[in-house]
């Protein structure tokens, strides 16, 4: 599943990063719609607002659909026949989509069916593995490896906060394929929000989380899960599968709560055990009286440690943790796409 990410990088930055060539081959920065809604975090999760891309024919009647817009959207997807007043009260959990089900379930089929496909930008998301003796839960920052600069050095070896700030320079953006929809409140407001897929995790991720979320790995994918103007929707969905390019590094629990906003989230777990942890006067003060008042006690002997507890930075160091037998994913999805006789390329929604 895919529950938490981050998109902390700042709107200009954003769109550089999301360049593109249209139709006609020329460079192209996808244009913002509605910038103010957007709001960088080290820390975000379902209901916030995510930046997504998608074809700018969605907005614009007759344009071209290899046009790209980015637009902040609730994540979580809210149907376009949902009846009540309030998205909230929605009773279902929209903010994933399984791929196995996608055309299964009203919610994610419609708009699937009408080409509303769109791709959630973020730095990375968070996934947490649980560990069985003791029930904690050790959280992981996942990413799309990172490719080495003058500037960003190699990031696989990044052994210090200042190299780790570098690495954002030329940061590669996660690009995880999702769903939108558009819903009009009884006031006539339109809300926009989306669904991430979600596919059996990769191999390398499986002893983290059985699930994870369908990437999109390079411009070709990008550009054909957005342009529905040209590729229909059974093409569109032989991209939706698992990917072994991913990297990942464990990092603090301070991430678990959603009220964090801070680097320390996503900083890799050995940099931030390289702080030195000072004692409060309090507590300096706590420990010198108890050094003296208290009773000696003889302190148990215990052999050496090999190697230190704490995970390293490459994901080559893994703690395995059983997990439950996966379900088979792609199933329901391959005979839709094997059964499906060719689709008509998908009709393209009215100007919202």
């Amino acid at each position: 599943m895919c529950g938490r990410t981050s998109c902390h990088l700042p709107k200009d930055v954003l769109a550089r990063a999301c360049a593109y060539r249209d139709r006609q081959g020329r460079q192209r920065l996808p244009e913002w719609k509605d910038p103010d809604k957007y709001c960088p975090s080290y820390n975000k999760s379902p209901q916030s607002n995510s930046p997504v891309l998608l074809s700018r024919l969605h907005f614009e009647k007759g344009a071209d659909s290899s046009e790209r817009i980015i637009a902040p959207m609730r994540w979580g997807l809210v149907p376009s026949w949902f009846k009540e007043s309030d998205p909230s009260k929605l009773k279902f959990n929209t903010s994933n989509c399984r791929s196995d089900t996608i055309m299964e379930k009203c919610s994610f089929k419609v708009p699937l069916g009408k080409g509303r496909r769109c791709v959630v930008l973020a730095d990375g998301f968070y996934e947490w593995q649980r560990c069985e003796v003791t029930s904690e839960r050790q959280p992981y920052f996942i990413y799309f490896p990172q490719a080495k600069t003058e500037k960003s050095g190699n990031v696989g070896a990044v052994d210090s906060p200042e190299h780790w700030e570098k690495v954002w320079d030329n940061w590669r953006l996660l690009t995880m394929a999702g769903i939108f929809d558009c819903w009009e409140s009884p006031e006539g407001d339109l809300l926009y929000s989306y669904t991430i897929i979600t596919v059996d995790s990769c191999k390398s991720l499986n002893d983290i989380h059985p699930r994870m979320p369908a990437i999109l790995d390079g411009e070709e994918e990008v550009s054909k899960w957005l342009d529905f103007g040209e590729v229909s929707t059974r093409e569109a969905l032989k991209l939706i599968h698992p990917t072994e390019n991913i990297a990942f590094h464990p990092v603090s629990c301070v991430v678990n709560n959603t009220r964090n906003n801070t680097p320390e989230c996503l900083a890799p777990l050995n940099l931030l055990v390289k702080k030195e942890l000072k004692a409060s006067g309090s507590s300096q003060k706590m420990m010198q009286w108890l050094a003296t008042k208290s009773p000696k006690k003889e302190e148990p002997k215990t052999p050496p440690k090999a190697e230190s507890d704490v995970p390293q930075w490459s994901s080559q160091v893994l703690q395995k943790s059983p997990l439950p037998t996966k379900r088979g994913g792609a199933g329901l999805l391959e005979r839709w796409l094997k059964q499906e006789k060719e689709e008509p390329v998908a009709k393209r929604p009215h100007n919202q």
